[in-house]
C-alpha cells in the first residue's frame, strides 16, 4: 500500500507550476477503505480544482476516534535525490519515497490497523479523514471549519513524530510591511520621503515588540520557550543617488499556545500606525498567508493520556505546523503522532524506518479500542 500511494504524484504549493492534484490519492483510499466497510464521503473543494478531502466512516454515535493525516506532499528537488521519490525503494531497513514519513505512509498504516476490524463492534464511530493541501493553503482543513464537520470527540493526526506524542505547537504567520516614501534627487533629502530610513525605524519598532512579547510570555514546553520573531527578508531603493521611495519588510512570527494571530496582528498594525503618524511615509501590511494558529491539548485530555500510555513516551511539544488547531475548533481533542521523523520531512531521500511499522500500527490499534469499541 505504502509503494502505492507514493507512486501517485499529489504535491501541493502557492506555486501553480509545482501544485497538484490529490484526486487520485483520495480515490485509491477511499477504495480500500470502501472494501473493507467504510461509508465513504470525497468533498471537492471549492475554489480548488482537482482537490478534495476524503471522510471514511463506521460506526454511529457523537464520540469517537478520527485518524487524520493529509495526502499532499511538498514539491522536490530531483536532483538532489538518490532514489525515484515515487519508487518505494526498501534498503537497508528504510523505506524511501516522497511521502514515506509525511506522511502517506501513515495512511497504508492505519489500513493494515483496522483492517481485521469488526465494525460491527464498534460502540462509537471510527473516522479516517484524508486533507488536501496541507503544505500550501491548508484549504482541506479550513473547509471542514467552514462546513462544521461533526467527525468525532478525539483525533490522531499522524504526522512525523518519531512515535512520540505531541500536544502542543507553536503557530505560523509571516507578514510583508510594506513602506511608501517619494523619490528624489540623493543630494537634496527634503525632495524626497525616505522608505528605507523609515523602515529603519520600524524594524526598531518592531524589535522592541518582540522584546516585549517574549518578556510576557514562556512556556517551558518548549526548546525555544518565547515567541519568536524573524526578520527575514527587505528590499528597498534601486539606486544610491537616489531617494528610497519604497521599501519592503517580510517577518516570520511564531507565537505560543494562548497567544491569537488576530490579535497580535492588530497589536502590530497600531504600533506602527502611531509611529509613522507625523511621518509622509504611507504603511501598507499584508498577511503572507492566513497563518497557522498555535495548538495545545490539555495534559489531562483522554486521548493525550491514551496516547502516553500505549507509546510509552511523555507528550512533549514540537515546533512546526499541523491541522490540529482546526480540528480543535470543531471540538476534537487532538493529539499528534506518528510513525516518521521530522528530520525526513520535506528532505531528499525521505524515508520510514521499518522498525517503525509494528508499534505504530499497534498504537493505532489500541487507540480504536480505546476509543471506539468501550
Amino acid at each position: 500500500m505504502i509503494e502505492q500511494l507514493i507512486a501517485l504524484p499529489s504535491v501541493s504549493s502557492i506555486n501553480t507550476k509545482w501544485d497538484q492534484s490529490n484526486l487520485k490519492v483520495v480515490e485509491l483510499l477511499a477504495e480500500w477503505l470502501e472494501q473493507l466497510g467504510f461509508a465513504i464521503e470525497i468533498c471537492h473543494l471549492e475554489g480548488y480544482p482537482g482537490k478534495a478531502n476524503l471522510i471514511a466512516r463506521a460506526g454511529t454515535g457523537s464520540e469517537g476516534l478520527v485518524l487524520s493525516g493529509h495526502t499532499d506532499t511538498v514539491p522536490y528537488d530531483a536532483g538532489r535525490w538518490t532514489h525515484d521519490p515515487f519508487q518505494l525503494t526498501r534498503k537497508d531497513g528504510r523505506l524511501y519515497g516522497l511521502g514515506t514519513s509525511d506522511m502517506k505512509g501513515f495512511f497504508a498504516l492505519v489500513v493494515e490497523a483496522v483492517r481485521e476490524l469488526d465494525l460491527s463492534t464498534l460502540t462509537q464511530p471510527l473516522t479516517i479523514l484524508a486533507t488536501a493541501d496541507e503544505e500550501s493553503s491548508m484549504s482541506g482543513a479550513k473547509a471542514l471549519v467552514t462546513d462544521n464537520r461533526q467527525l468525532g470527540r478525539h483525533a490522531l493526526i499522524g504526522e512525523p513524530t518519531g512515535l512520540k506524542p505531541i500536544r502542543m505547537h507553536k503557530g505560523i504567520a509571516m507578514e510583508t510591511i510594506r513602506l511608501l516614501g517619494r523619490s528624489g534627487h540623493s543630494s537634496n533629502p527634503s525632495l524626497g520621503v525616505n522608505a528605507l530610513e523609515g523602515m529603519h525605524q520600524v524594524m526598531g519598532e518592531i524589535l522592541s515588540w518582540r522584546d516585549e512579547l517574549q518578556q510576557r510570555h514562556r512556556n517551558p514546553m518548549f526548546k525555544v520557550e518565547v515567541p519568536t520573531l524573524n526578520l527575514g527578508r527587505i528590499q528597498g531603493g534601486d539606486n544610491p543617488n537616489r531617494i528610497c521611495a519604497e521599501c519592503e519588510l517580510q517577518i516570520d512570527l511564531r507565537p505560543l499556545p494562548g497567544m491569537d494571530l488576530t490579535e497580535l496582528r492588530t497589536d502590530l498594525t497600531q504600533r506602527l500606525q502611531s509611529l509613522l503618524q507625523e511621518s509622509e511615509l504611507k504603511l501598507e501590511m499584508e498577511a503572507s498567508f492566513d497563518g497557522i494558529p498555535a495548538m495545545e491539548t490539555a495534559a489531562s485530555a483522554p486521548v493525550i493520556q491514551a496516547a502516553e500510555e500505549l507509546s510509552g513516551e511523555p507528550s512533549i511539544s514540537a515546533s512546526f505546523g499541523t491541522e490540529g488547531p482546526y480540528l480543535q475548533q470543531l471540538g476534537i481533542e487532538t493529539v499528534i503522532l506518528g510513525p516518521g521523523d521530522i528530520d525526513q520531512a520535506h528532505q531528499p531521500d525521505e524515508f520510514l524506518g521499518e522498525e517503525r511499522i509494528k508499534p505504530m500500527i499497534g498504537i493505532l490499534q489500541g487507540m480504536v479500542q480505546r476509543f471506539c469499541q468501550t
